[in-house]
């Protein structure tokens, strides 16, 4: 990676704003953290600053809250949460750049950790306001992005602060473009890559990008019945995005065109209707009943998936090959995480559904990296800048 990191840069006493990503999910009844992986994965960089005496000033967002005060948005319950990992108080102010954050700020001692408001109750804050980046760095004399989840947006936070202070990447946001970068540029022959999700219209790019890295690339999700519609077969009520068949025809001709082994599903679990407890049964892709609709891969596929996989030195995966939120259709995805534990390959898992199965499962330590970057990671195996990374000082 050619941007600094923390350790690049003298830390000693000084004020760290430090943009995290602690989008935590809430009961919005009791107000219970769900899930606290994000906040872990916070720790390391929060850790180091805090062993350099550095005032730790934490930056975060929580939902989408559009620029208003929603009360169910608020960040106690995740200072709350934090303070219990670091076992050590978390000072929460219950404004962003108002008076509560100065005052919270201007008592910090070296080693304090303290946490604004949720960001996104700034109108300023997805505009990339330039005034809210100033009073912003105020809080800091020097900035670190650790939020890689929000890496792809040009907001206040992530982009516009970094243009009023030293600003340097912290441990997670290294891990995440290290790995990351490593599978678009420089992965270890050869390349494997499983693309899932509804729709192909928001994994377009990141298709024709991966074509030109892949030995082997396998489809699965929703978008696999507009593949399979596009080769002439009938998917009777599966969801099909019409307008882009020939997409698929331009992709499947692509892979062929450049010898990559090009993976769709040979048999399905079929569902009635799309709910959780619709009848279920497995067919071949060519003998879908009408009106009944594709939500996993069966067995015949999976086994034609690991196959292909055998022998991959480096597998990414992004989008879970059924609907893996229901148990009934999750047998897919699940099968192929458990392989891939397996396979002694460098595995790269990237998307939020991806993501919430592989740790389900308990399987996250058996990868060489799960990205906690849902859009984030998807934008860059299409190859693109994010700006969140492009704001942080070269080395």
């Amino acid at each position: 990676m050619n941007k600094k990191t923390v350790r690049d840069i003298d830390v000693n006493g000084k004020r760290a704003l430090v943009r995290v990503d602690l989008n935590v999910p809430i009961d919005k009844q009791t107000g219970e953290i769900l899930d606290d992986t994000r906040i872990r994965a916070a720790l390391p960089t929060i850790d180091y600053l805090r062993a350099r005496h550095a005032k730790v000033v934490l930056v975060s967002h929580l939902g989408r809250p559009d620029g208003k005060v929603v009360e169910s948005a608020r960040l106690a319950p995740v200072a709350a949460r934090l303070s219990e990992l670091l076992d050590a108080p978390v000072a929460y102010a219950r404004d962003v750049v108002g008076e509560d954050a100065k005052r919270v700020v201007a008592a910090m001692q070296p080693g304090d950790v303290a946490l604004l408001e949720n960001v996104r109750f700034e109108p300023g804050e997805e505009k990339n306001d330039d005034a809210l980046a100033q009073q912003l760095a105020q809080f800091g004399d020097l900035y670190v992005n650790d939020a890689f989840g929000t890496a792809h947006r040009a907001h206040a936070s992530t982009a516009g602060v970094a243009k009023y202070l030293p600003a340097v990447a912290g441990f997670l946001m290294e891990k995440e473009i290290d790995y990351l970068g490593r599978v678009v540029s420089d992965p270890e022959p050869p390349v494997a890559a499983i693309i899932g999700g509804a729709k192909i219209s928001s994994k377009i790019g990141v298709l024709q990008h991966l074509l030109s890295k892949v030995s082997v690339l396998l489809i699965g999700g929703g978008m696999a019945s507009t593949f399979l519609k596009a080769q002439g077969k009938d998917v009777g009520a599966s969801l099909v995005e019409d307008d882009q068949l020939e997409t698929a025809r331009s992709i499947m001709a692509e892979a062929e065109r450049r010898g990559v082994a090009l993976g769709l599903p040979a048999d399905a679990v079929v569902a009635d209707r799309f709910a959780e407890e619709a009848e279920a049964k497995t067919v071949d892709v060519d003998s879908v009943p009408d009106g009944w609709m594709i939500l996993d891969v069966g067995p015949k596929t999976i086994a034609d998936y690991e196959k292909k996989l055998s022998g991959m030195k480096t597998v990414v995966w992004n989008g879970p090959l059924g609907v893996a939120e229901w148990d009934a259709f999750a047998e897919g995805s699940r099968a192929i995480a458990r392989w891939l534990a397996g396979s002694g390959a460098t595995v790269v898992i990237g998307g939020g559904e991806t993501v919430a199965l592989v740790q389900e499962l308990g399987l996250a330590e058996r990868y060489a990296h799960v990205s906690t970057g849902g859009g984030a990671s998807l934008e860059f195996l299409e190859g693109r800048e994010l700006p969140g990374v492009a704001a942080l000082d070269d080395r």
